[in-house]
Formats: structure tokens, sequence, C-alpha cells
């Protein structure tokens, strides 16, 4: 061995300080990463960079190079990642407290501008966890609690998406979705305050409702004895002896039909009676 060290030293040191370069200049990206190459503190490029529509395995990932030393290599994490806002209280147009709990889908398409403004993912989330906040205020507080609860509550996601999406592009970051997973009233006595006020609302309409259907069945009746009258005005100008015997036949029914829920009825009347003369013939 150490006929070999003495013979061929140089050599052998020349290797291993080529495997150590070697080393330090290669780099692994995995398929979940973007690798920023920083040199002197400025980016100089980047290794499998994301690029929409373009599927894993297709964009540089595996090994790279770089120049040891020169060279520093930043990671970013080029899958969806999720900001999560918890119990916020925001104020409705209503003048409603909401306890709100809300979570944003982003991911970073532009690796260069995130080193540069954020410095890492975890700095992404910082700086749009605020802009989420103010967003969700801003839109929430334009919208009734009542409004949150149907599908108005769609169109306040897509608006939120957008505006903090806006924000998010200056930190190299695409917002892909917000969603609030909960939007309740605090417990205690404003919650019980804003269920009376529900059900006074809720009692007042149905007394509005109840009192247009009683006029509406008033005018209905109304309506419908008009009819009537002018249904037995014209029989009688048409047939007046058969108007009288078909009345005189119903007061007959009325007076002295039995059965039930009919009642008797006894009568004692002299045979020429008029109110009998339908019995007669109608003399």
């Amino acid at each position: 061995m150490n006929d070999i060290w003495q013979n061929y030293r140089m050599p052998l040191i020349g290797i291993g300080i080529a495997l150590v370069a070697l080393m330090m200049s290669t780099v692994v990206v995995p398929e979940t990463h973007q690798a920023v190459v920083i040199r002197t503190g400025e980016p100089v490029r980047v290794i499998n960079r994301f690029e929409p529509n373009v599927p894993f395995g297709d964009t540089g990932a595996g090994i790279s190079f770089r120049i040891p030393i020169v060279e520093t290599v930043q990671m970013v994490d080029k899958r969806v990642l999720n900001l999560t806002m918890e119990n916020e209280q925001v104020l409705s147009n209503d003048q409603q407290r909401l306890q709100v709990d809300a979570y944003a889908r982003f991911r970073i398409i532009d690796p260069v501008k995130m080193v540069e403004n954020a410095g890492s993912t975890q700095g992404v989330s910082d700086q749009l966890e605020p802009i989420l906040n103010s967003v969700l205020r801003q839109e929430l507080g334009r919208r009734t609690f009542q409004a949150m609860l149907t599908a108005e509550r769609g169109n306040a996601m897509k608006s939120i998406t957008a505006n903090l999406d806006k924000e998010a592009r200056q930190y190299g970051a695409q917002v892909l979705d917000v969603r609030v997973k909960r939007t309740d009233l605090p417990e205690g006595t404003p919650l019980a305050s804003a269920y009376n006020r529900m059900r006074t609302d809720r009692e007042r309409e149905a007394l509005t409702i109840r009192a247009q259907g009683n006029r509406n069945a008033r005018i209905i009746r109304a309506d419908a004895d008009a009819e009537a009258a002018r249904i037995f005005a014209n029989s009688f100008g048409k047939d007046p002896e058969f108007y009288d015997f078909y009345r005189a036949m119903e007061s007959y029914d009325a007076t002295f039909a039995k059965g039930k829920d009919k009642g008797e009825t006894s009568m004692i009347l002299s045979e020429d009676n008029d109110y009998l003369r339908q019995f007669r013939g109608g003399r």
C-alpha cells in the first residue's frame, strides 16, 4: 500500500478532488420541486420549472449541475400548497359578527420572483395570510349573513379568489381556489339576538302573507257571489215560474227534510197557506 501511495499519490489526490468537486457540483431535483440556482446572491436559472399543462417527468427533474461554492441551490415546492385562516371575526353588511374559517390553495409558478420577494414558500404564506384576511373582510362585509347561506356564497368565493390571486402574483404564486369552511355567529348573546331577529322577520313575513291571502279570498268570494247573483237574475228573467218553484223546493227541503244533521221540524199550517202553494200546483 505504501508503494502504491508513493507511486500514485498525485493521481489519487486528483481523483479524490475530482470526486469531491463532482459531488459538490451535482444537484438532484425531485419531481415535486423546482430548483433556483443562485450565483452571488442573484437567481440565474431554474431547474424543473413549473409549466402549465405539462405532465410531471417532462420538465427537467433529475440530475443537474452547478458551479461549486459560487452557485447555491434553493428548492421550491412545486405542489399545490394550503393557506389556512381560522376563527377570524368578520363584520357582515347587516352588522353581524361572524366566525369565519377559510383556506386558500396556491402554487408557485415563478420561483425566481418568489425568491426575490418572499424568500421561501413559508414567506409566501406569511405574506398571503394578512391579504386573505383583508380580502375576506372586504368581500363578506358587502354581503349579509343570510346571503352567505345561499348560492351568492359562490360568487363571493370567486371574487375573493380573483383578488387574492392578483396580490399573490407579485410573490410568484398563483391562487387556485379560496373556500370558506365555516361561517357561524359567535356563541352567546349575539347568536341569540340574531335568532330572535330572524324569527321576528319570519313572523312578520307570515303575517303579511296571511293578510294578502285573506284579501284575495274576500275578492274571490265577492266575485263569486256577484257571478251567482247574476246567474240567478238571468234565470229568473228567463222563466220566473220555474225560478219560484226552484226556490220553494229549496225552502221545503231545508224545512221538512229529516236525517243526519237535519234536525226535526214540526209546523201546523192551514191548507190554504201561501207557503204551501206549490203543493196546490202553484195556486
